[in-house]
This record gives C-alpha cells, sequence and structure tokens, in this order.
C-alpha cells in the first residue's frame, strides 16, 4: 500500500484546457482530487463558489494570508489566486493523488513547502490554437485577451522548470499522459517503503 498521497502541480496558460483535462481525468479515476481554489475575481459562465472556486473579497483574502492559511498564492491580471492549505493536507493523508491548478508564480511556492511535489505544464499544440481557445469564450475583450495572451507566452518559457511537460492536443491524449505519470510515480520506492516491509514480515 502507497505510503501517503502524492501531490501534483498542473500549471499552463489561461486557455489550455486544464479544467477540462483535470475534469476527464476524475471521471477516469476514484483516487483523484483537485484542491479548490480562492480567488478575488468574478465568476465566468456557469462557475459555482465552493465548485470552480472560492469567490471571496480582497479583504477576505488578504485576511487568510496574514493567518498564514494560504499554501500559496499569487496576484495575476489583477485578481488574487491561491489554495487553503487544510484540505489539501487532509486529502494527502487520505492517500489520493491532489492536483494544485496553479500559476507558475504559486508552483514556486509549493515547490518550497513540498518539496517531493510532482509538476506538470499543459501545453497548448500552438499559440494559434491557444487564442482560438480563448476567444470561444467570448468573456473578454480584445484588450484582455492580447494580455492573457502576452501572459501565455511568458509562463510557457518557465515549462522548462516543471518535471513533465504534457501536451494537451485533444483532451483524451493528455488524460493518458497524465495518468501514465500518475502511474508511474506510485511505483517509486520513497513511496512505498511500507510495502517492503510488509513483505519482508509477512512469512
Amino acid at each position: 500500500m502507497i505510503d501517503s498521497g502524492i501531490l501534483i502541480i498542473l500549471s499552463g496558460p489561461s486557455g489550455s484546457g486544464k479544467d477540462t483535462v483535470l475534469g476527464a481525468l476524475m471521471q477516469r479515476r476514484s483516487d483523484v482530487r483537485v484542491s479548490i481554489s480562492m480567488t478575488t475575481r468574478e465568476p465566468r459562465g456557469q462557475e459555482l463558489d465552493g465548485v470552480h472556486y472560492y469567490f471571496v473579497s480582497r479583504s477576505y483574502f488578504e485576511k487568510k494570508i496574514a493567518e498564514d492559511r494560504m499554501l500559496e498564492y499569487a496576484e495575476y491580471a489583477g485578481n488574487f489566486y491561491g489554495t487553503p492549505k487544510d484540505p489539501v493536507d487532509e486529502m494527502l493523508r487520505a492517500g489520493n493523488a491532489v492536483f494544485l491548478e496553479i500559476e507558475v508564480q504559486g508552483a514556486e511556492k509549493i515547490r518550497q513547502r513540498y518539496p517531493d511535489v510532482i509538476s506538470i505544464f499543459l501545453l497548448p499544440p500552438s499559440m494559434a490554437a491557444l487564442e482560438a481557445r480563448l476567444r470561444g469564450r467570448n468573456s473578454e475583450d480584445e484588450e484582455t485577451l492580447q494580455h492573457r495572451l502576452v501572459i501565455a507566452r511568458e509562463e510557457i518559457r518557465r515549462a522548462a522548470e516543471y518535471d513533465y511537460i504534457v501536451m494537451n492536443d485533444t483532451v483524451e491524449n493528455a488524460v493518458d499522459r497524465i495518468e501514465t505519470i500518475i502511474n508511474a510515480e506510485k511505483q517509486k520506492t520513497c513511496r512505498n517503503k511500507t510495502m517492503i516491509s510488509e513483505v519482508i514480515n509477512n512469512v
């Protein structure tokens, strides 16, 4: 039996398909959990509080920072995004593969607090494909969209900092690749020392 859960960072530019890929992965595997992030931005479309994000005021978010109750946080496009710490630790203790869908700034902070964290960067097939996905949302004006594309290029340049690169050419392919990573990581010796002892003592 695996000794503990696996903490996995999933980053990628806005429009790379992180939510869609994680949703499909959770349908395929019962051991996958996704940490719900907290943000000060407004909900988009059908997003629900407590399901997609915890939507809070800027003053509330700043209070949580002051109390050291945020695992990480970053300011992105004028809004705060962050990860509440307690739910993540609880899911790890239960032995789950816990995904943190966070930006590159937050990923740095997670690596400092959890040195054995696994990091995956989700790439779009091309910048043209990314722009098409962003335009397909119909949720932002042209200036905001162009700003997101500038940020996306900066984030993609930092993809080499991650343990794994996954291309999201199709959702099915991306999920297959991430599942391969999870399965391999679960077999690492450092995560299975209890299993070694159980085999030795099972006479």
